[in-house]
């Protein structure tokens, strides 16, 4: 595949993923508006889909990136790969949803849900579609086929904001279903049932793809597959405990109601992040094919220091626009749930941290030692939830958004100081010193007003807060103008 049909498979692939994650988080508002911070219902809301996250990385085992290995491996054939791969993640899944529902009670109980088995079971079922589902996404970038993963990927995205505005806009006014939304927790429990229709709907699209079991199943084949996929299941876990455990611990920290009312309001509060996730994700989706592509290239080093620089720079620029246009942005969550905006700047710094790592990260899988991968973010995922089981008693969803700065922080450093014999990169410290200390100053200004006075006008805020972000990114201005003129 040629360089100019690489790039629209990747530009096809990251706007299918990163518009549809947008578009999800625009349901946020909807959630926060409809249902009250003191309900809790929006702590049940982050609370299941946290497990979902950690089901989701057990179910599919690292087999996505298994299936790629195996199925462009030399000698091997592409369509028995696929289909032993999709054998082993059904029957993973079936196995799992047979046990789910056979000990649903105490599973249920465990978990906290015992007045609502239902929502339980709906989570099984919609984990092991998408555990299925993602063998055959996978199948389809194999394939080179970025049309179809889109239309996919929207087939689910664009019926689940109808439901949901329909649920929430609509329904919820009709007198003779009052009674249906009481029972599901105000309605929440219905936006679990419209997540799994929807999810139903495109595994039915995916029925022309299902064909390909028809190959069978290679016992060897799948021996091979098995030895190689467990370190990458080990690492899948680690990676998402590092996302979703202080999610999923707080309920147990913070028993009762007063922790799905806590937890709902820290989970809606870092939904205003997502901008900082949204753009580390994008620069993923552009520069890992360039990195790879260059990885027997002596000018590799160059590139990584190149890539982390530029990141750095844009990510900060990121948390200072978030930040100073925080008056505005905060209406994206509804008014009971401002309490715990405070934890913004920390959630957004921990994703600075995450994406500095991601960056870093690669001296490990040039030199094919991933295993380091899974040590290092272990010990991040451990220091994380260290700090939600010592202090979430004490300081409930604060020590969250600190447990997230030190595991991915603990993170950073680990595999900078590990890095740096192994596979040295000449990264510019002092220009991106010169940015972090500049953006810092920037942000403590950008306080001061409201330090002096309580009675600031908004708009006088936010005209201060844009001359601000304009002085961050005159430099930055200039270093672009100049690469320009010199490419020129």
């Amino acid at each position: 595949m040629n360089l100019k049909s690489l790039a629209k498979d990747t530009a096809i692939y990251g706007l299918s993923s990163i518009v549809g994650r947008f578009l999800n988080y625009l349901l946020v508002p909807l959630y926060t508006y409809k249902i009250a911070a003191g309900s809790g219902g929006y702590g049940i809301v982050t609370n299941l889909y946290a497990y979902t996250a950690l089901f989701l990385a057990v179910l599919t085992f690292g087999m996505e990136t298994t299936f790629f290995r195996f199925a462009g491996k030399e000698g091997e054939d592409g369509k028995m790969v696929y289909s032993t791969a999709l054998r082993m993640v059904g029957s993973v899944g079936l196995v799992f949803l047979l046990l789910v529902f056979a000990f649903l009670g105490p599973i249920s109980c465990a978990m906290g849900y015992s007045d609502h088995p239902e929502y339980i079971g709906c989570f099984a079922i919609i984990s092991a579609l998408d555990a299925f589902q993602a063998i055959m996404f996978s199948r389809l970038r194999q394939q080179h086929r970025p049309l179809r993963f889109m239309a996919l990927k929207f087939a689910y995205i664009i019926p689940s904001i109808a439901i949901n505005l329909l649920l929430f806009l609509v329904l919820d006014k009709v007198p003779a279903l009052q009674g249906m939304y009481g029972r599901f927790n105000g309605g929440v429990g219905l936006i679990f049932f419209a997540n799994l229709l929807c999810t139903s709907v495109v595994m039915l699209l995916f029925i022309p793809e299902l064909r390909g079991i028809r190959y069978g199943f290679d016992r060897a084949l799948a021996r091979r597959m098995l030895r190689y996929t467990w370190p990458l299941l080990i690492l899948s876990l680690v990676g998402i405990l590092n996302q979703v455990a202080d999610k999923i611990l707080y309920p147990r920290l913070v028993p009762g109601e007063e922790g799905m009312v806590q937890l709902g309001i820290y989970g809606a509060c870092v939904k205003i992040a997502m901008i900082m996730s949204l753009l580390t994700q994008a620069f993923r989706y552009a520069y890992e094919p360039i990195v790879f592509g260059s990885g027997k290239d002596r000018n590799s080093p160059q590139t990584l220091a190149d890539g982390m620089k530029y990141f750095i720079i844009f990510t900060l620029l990121a948390f200072l626009a978030v930040m100073f246009y925080m008056p505005l942005l905060k209406y994206f969550v509804g008014r009971s749930y401002w309490e715990g905006l405070g934890v913004v700047p920390i959630v957004m710094a921990a994703e600075i941290f995450m994406g500095v790592y991601f960056n870093l990260s690669f001296w490990y899988k040039l030199t094919d030692r991933t295993w380091w991968g899974a040590v290092i973010s272990a010990i991040g995922a451990a220091v994380m939830i260290a700090v939600n089981v010592l202090f979430v008693p004490g300081y409930g969803y604060w020590a969250c958004a600190w447990g997230g700065f030190a595991g991915y922080g603990t993170a950073m450093v680990l595999s900078w100081a590990i890095g740096r014999r192994r596979y040295p990169v000449p990264y510019d410290w002092r220009a991106i010193a010169k940015y972090v200390i500049m953006a810092m100053l920037l942000y403590a200004l950008s306080l001061l007003p409201g330090r002096l006075s309580d009675d600031v006008p908004v708009p006088l805020t936010l005209a201060l807060n844009t001359l601000l972000l304009a002085v961050y990114c005159l430099p930055l201005a200039r270093r672009l103008m100049g690469n320009r003129i010199k490419k020129q």
